[in-house]
């Protein structure tokens, strides 16, 4: 039986209770039933005799000390409740020897003041919270902040934006290490999308839609999309099927999405063969049909400059079906 994925949520005095329920939602409940794989998800403090206070009257009961987290696959950093908060050198010490080993290191919104504490971020690209990132450029100049980003990775140490973004990369790193399909029995469970796209700024300029109408006619936009990925969209059709001028149609989209409608359309798509390599043995040209790339080279190419491997290599990883005698063969099947 293989080790499950072991995961440390680093405890500390001043953690926020949101991104804690967040990290133990993602990988600390047993969906085993459903499908998704098992974790191990440990508490990490300092000690495990002194329950760790956060705010509202709660506190988190830590399981292990920082002894355990050499053998951490993944360490994920709450965020703050005060951003300023300074964490305990031990716990400083353990992140600067976890990521000297290879670790990856993740940060949930202002949990990227700690690292930034240890001096993991220095020189490095990171993300926090809209409305932090000045006192995070202020208080520590050596980090290079990217403003409207959802969440970024940089030297395997991973940060994210506020609050719902966590969730956004806590589901990432499911997909990332178990594959499309385990991040979206998860997601389901917790109701939300396995993955959103976009960046901060439409949470800053546009909290809400300008037009109600807009909003209506794009959501009906991107549901048409989703159920015609295999034929050849473009700005245009889509643009045709609102009602609206490419140019109009591609400036709103963006507001209410934050991305454009080519990546928004490339993300679905990308999405749609990861679940078609997980779940079937179709050859990789029907694969790439059905997602919408047209061929096995176009999607070949996607995957290697979005996810940094191949589809046969994304199959061998995350295939929940036996391998196909040969992809070629007369009899490959062609629905599921």
């Amino acid at each position: 039986m293989a080790t499950p994925y072991r995961i440390a949520l680093l405890a500390f005095p001043g953690i926020r209770a949101f991104d804690v329920s967040v990290i133990t939602e993602v990988w600390g409940t047993d969906r085993t039933d459903r499908g998704a794989p098992a974790f191990d998800l440990r508490r990490v403090a300092t000690d495990t005799t002194t329950p760790v206070p956060m705010r509202g009257g709660m506190a988190l009961l830590p399981d292990r000390t920082l002894t355990w987290l050499p053998r951490a696959d993944l360490i994920v950093v709450p965020g703050l409740d005060d951003h300023l908060t300074p964490a305990p050198n031990p716990v400083l010490d353990a992140l600067r020897r976890a990521h000297a080993r290879g670790t990856t290191i993740a940060a949930l919104c202002g949990g990227a003041f700690t690292l930034a504490q240890a001096g993991l971020l220095d020189g490095r690209r990171a993300i926090t919270h809209w409305n932090l990132i000045n006192l995070l450029r202020t208080h520590h100049p050596q980090v290079t902040v990217v403003p409207d980003a959802l969440f970024i990775e940089d030297h395997n140490i991973w940060t994210a934006a506020g609050t719902a973004a966590g969730i956004d990369l806590c589901l990432h790193l499911v997909r990332r290490s178990h594959g499309a399909e385990a991040a979206a029995t998860i997601a389901r469970s917790m109701v939300t999308a396995p993955f959103r796209t976009g960046t901060q700024a439409q949470f800053i300029e546009h909290p809400t839609p300008r037009a109600d109408r807009d909003a209506d006619t794009l959501a009906a936009v991107r549901e048409h999309a989703l159920r015609h990925l295999h034929e050849p969209l473009t700005v245009a059709v889509l643009a045709a099927h609102a009602g609206m001028s490419a140019r109009s149609f591609a400036r709103h989209f963006t507001a209410e999405t934050g991305t454009t409608p080519l990546r928004w359309l490339l993300d679905q798509r990308i999405a749609a063969a990861q679940k078609l390599l997980e779940r079937t043995d179709l050859p990789m040209p029907e694969v790439a049909r059905r997602a919408g790339f047209g061929s096995e080279v176009t999607m070949r190419q996607h995957f290697a400059s979005r996810l940094a491997t191949s589809p046969r290599a994304y199959r061998a990883a995350f295939s929940t079906t036996p391998a196909p005698v040969s992809e070629t063969a007369g009899n490959s099947p062609i629905a599921r």
